[in-house]
């Protein structure tokens, strides 16, 4: 399910036309570089955010990004782009972002058996603690053979929590916390877990958690450069 879902989520992010409002950085080639790591604090792999380029209509924008995921070693596994739009005070971007399709590449190309379907998930420019988001939810399906393979993941109970410091590698920074349950299927097998994530101002995502249903922690992300 790891593999499923790529909640290093870096795409979770949520922007603002004046630099009060800003969650995330504007500025063509800025790159951020997020870890990911398993219950034992072992690394498990590196992604790299470079934004590619910026479309403005009038308070609108669209964001393009290229997105690197890397091994533990720091070997390119995968590369892609895509794109956020922010519409008014709020950001959306499709769903189908959240597949980690690093997972399913086939020599640096995704087989064209896979159908990705998904709503947009909305997160506002200026949350306060106590406001309740939409759910959203992303599915995929994908043929081997005479086998059909799907999996799916509804996000719900999105809310956001409070506002306070978090320290990463990157640095210490004022994070926005929101947090969200995340109802997996695969095959048939149900995975349900908790995930809580911090989001910084003039930042973006800098710290993500998701924790099973007892409550124990299964995996982090977090920010480890900006440049």
């Amino acid at each position: 399910m790891k593999k499923l879902i790529l909640f290093t989520a870096i795409v979770l992010l949520a922007l603002g036309i004046n630099a009060q409002e800003i969650f995330f950085p504007t500025k063509e080639g800025t790159v951020l570089v997020y870890k990911s790591f398993d219950k034992k604090d072992k690394e498990t792999s590196m992604v790299k955010y470079t934004i590619k380029h910026l479309k403005l209509n009038g308070n609108d924008m669209d964001i393009t990004y290229l997105v690197e995921s890397l091994d533990p070693k720091e070997k390119l596994v995968f590369k892609e782009e895509i794109t956020i739009q922010q519409k008014g005070d709020k950001l959306y971007f499709d769903m189908s972002n959240f597949i980690n399709k690093a997972a399913f590449q086939q020599e640096g190309s995704i087989p064209a058996e896979i159908e990705i379907t998904g709503n947009n998930m909305e997160v506002p420019s200026n949350p306060n603690p106590g406001d309740v988001l939409p759910d959203a939810n992303v599915e995929m399906s994908m043929k081997l053979g005479f086998v059909n393979m799907k999996m799916s993941a509804n996000v719900t109970n999105r809310k956001v929590e409070a506002i306070e410091d978090v320290t990463v590698t990157a640095g210490t920074f004022k994070g926005y916390k929101f947090s969200c349950t995340v109802n997996s299927s695969v095959m048939g097998m149900k995975v349900n877990s908790q995930n809580t994530d911090w989001y910084a101002k003039g930042v973006g995502i800098v710290k993500s958690e998701s924790y099973d249903k007892s409550g124990k922690l299964q995996s982090r992300t977090e920010l480890i450069e900006i440049k």
